[in-house]
């Protein structure tokens, strides 16, 4: 057994922080009530605990009678439910401040989620489908090279990320556009890179989707929103 999920949460926690220390200088959390770091950390606890719980219910071991399975056993955890809870724990810590928190919060979520998957390489799974490409490479005593896919996904959205972030202190979008758009790359780096992983059951595609699909929805709000109330003040 090996600690692999607290390897990966820690290369998270870390590109999370990195984000919040780079913005703070260029005021991107400006207007939010929040403390970014304590919510945003507490929310990840709790989705990564919720969907470690459902993974393991779902392959039929029982967190009660081996609660150490919870951090030791490599079998991951439920995406599905991770996000659902992340997101559920972050609106309730920040209810009263939601949309500006969100896009305070939202390149730093961003770069915790590369960093998510940078963790691939202290847990040696960043590989996926077969691949000939030059910087394709394979697993010890494998001569079949593979896509590094989670590598992929990492360097997306760390690109998003810092992306981002430049918007928002130059670009100054409407409100709610920092975190619609962070849902669109999100959703679409996973969409992207879904194809390139091994499983059995295609991965959560349709939440992938929706991601996408419900931060387009966000962004052109965002911006309808903006002109409306330009409109009203010419």
């Amino acid at each position: 057994m090996e600690f692999t999920l607290l390897a990966a949460a820690a290369f998270s926690v870390a590109g999370f922080w990195l984000m919040l220390r780079w913005e703070a200088p260029r005021g991107n959390a400006a207007g939010c009530a929040v403390d970014l770091w304590d919510a945003g950390l507490t929310s990840v606890i709790a989705g990564l605990f919720v969907g470690r719980l459902t993974a393991m219910v779902t392959a039929g071991i029982n967190p009660l009678t081996d609660p150490l399975q919870i951090i030791l056993i490599r079998s991951g955890v439920s995406t599905t439910a991770t996000v659902v809870a992340t997101f559920a724990v972050f609106a309730l810590l920040s209810r009263r401040d939601l949309i500006a928190a969100a896009d305070a919060i939202a390149p730093s979520a961003l770069a915790g989620l590369a960093g998510w998957h940078a963790g691939c390489l202290p847990t040696n799974a960043c590989l996926g489908t077969e691949s000939t490409l030059p910087w394709a490479w394979a697993l010890p005593g494998s001569m079949i090279t593979r896509h590094p896919v989670e590598l992929y996904a990492a360097l997306g959205l760390a690109v998003a990320a810092v992306v981002l972030a430049i918007w928002k202190q130059r670009g100054r979008p409407p409100i709610g556009a920092p975190a619609s758009v962070a849902l669109v790359a999100a959703g679409g780096v996973r969409l992207i890179t879904e194809p390139m992983r091994i499983s059995l059951d295609g991965g959560p595609v349709l939440l992938y989707a929706a991601s996408v699909v419900l931060g387009g929805a966000g962004l052109v709000a965002s911006y309808g929103a903006k002109r409306r109330r330009s409109m009203t003040r010419g």
